[in-house]
């Protein structure tokens, strides 16, 4: 009978405290997954995927100070990778781990390319899920204009329909069932009943003041890690990583693997078909 999961919390250098889903698995010397969520999003989106590769691997799905079960940060401008690199950098080394592969969505696949630029702790390698060196500004202004709306609902079925009607363009084969399950990843039930989003909004912060100081380079962060292992997934209805910015980064990322995900658009959640196919088969020599 496999171990179940477990919930695990430590406190960060400014006293935040931050939450992970510990899923037991793998041997000896092989490198521990670690999922990172995307910018709203938190642990709970890797319950699938962590459930599927444990007990082969070891998996820790984290949520990000200021979502999910992960205390809010007194100082909003603390949401920044940076100091997501470090939360990181002190749970692994509380944990005593020193080997990983990042599987990272969104804003999870560049805080990984900035841990891996760190190399403490060694990043084997990576999953960047829907992401690149060049962000699209059509999906980063839909991004910014969903965050922080404060919406709330009666409930389940009511949050899932409305997410459906928001987010519809993203998913358009998802059935009701899918939409309810999606629901439940991005919000949590509040003191009060309804149904709410499960981050502070004050994550959208310093995304304001990014957006102020223009178009961000990504390119010296990716082509610092090259030569490792990476693979690359992306959405086929992405409006944050084009096709185009993916084959660039097959050309200028020797050995990168690429991968779509059919009929979705930002973000793929990894439980497509394709995206675990391509997983499956990165994960592989590392096994």
């Amino acid at each position: 009978m496999e171990a179940a999961a477990t919930d695990r919390y430590f406190r960060t250098g400014d006293d935040v405290r931050l939450h992970y889903r510990d899923f037991p698995g793998g041997r000896e010397g092989q490198p521990v997954i670690l999922c990172l969520p995307g910018l709203t999003r938190n642990a709970r989106d890797f319950e699938a995927l962590a459930g599927r590769l444990a007990p082969r691997f070891r998996v820790l799905a984290v949520s990000f100070r200021g979502r999910g079960e992960s205390a809010a940060a007194a100082d909003p401008l603390s949401y920044v990778p940076q100091t997501y690199v470090q939360d990181l950098g002190q749970l692994l080394a509380d944990a005593g781990i020193g080997r990983v592969v990042v599987i990272g969505t969104s804003l999870g696949g560049l805080v990984g390319v900035l841990l891996a630029m760190a190399n403490q702790p060694e990043v084997a390698g990576l999953v960047l899920n829907d992401v690149g060196p060049v962000l699209g500004e059509a999906g980063l202004a839909r991004i910014r204009s969903a965050i922080g709306r404060g919406d709330n609902w009666p409930s389940w079925l009511v949050a899932a329909r409305e997410i459906a009607r928001l987010q519809g363009a993203v998913y358009p084969e998802w059935t009701l069932e899918s939409w309810l399950t999606h629901a439940k990843r991005l919000c949590r039930i509040a003191a009060d009943g309804r149904i709410v989003w499960d981050y502070d909004p004050e994550i959208l912060a310093p995304f304001k003041e990014a957006e102020a100081a223009g178009p961000l380079d990504f390119w010296p962060a990716f082509e610092a890690i090259a030569g490792r292992p990476m693979l690359s997934i992306r959405g086929q209805l992405s409006d944050i990583l084009s096709a185009e910015t993916q084959a660039e980064m097959a050309a200028r990322l020797p050995g990168l693997q690429l991968a779509t995900a059919a009929a979705v658009g930002h973000a793929p959640t990894l439980d497509e078909a394709e995206a675990l196919q391509a997983i499956e088969h990165f994960l592989q020599p590392f096994i």
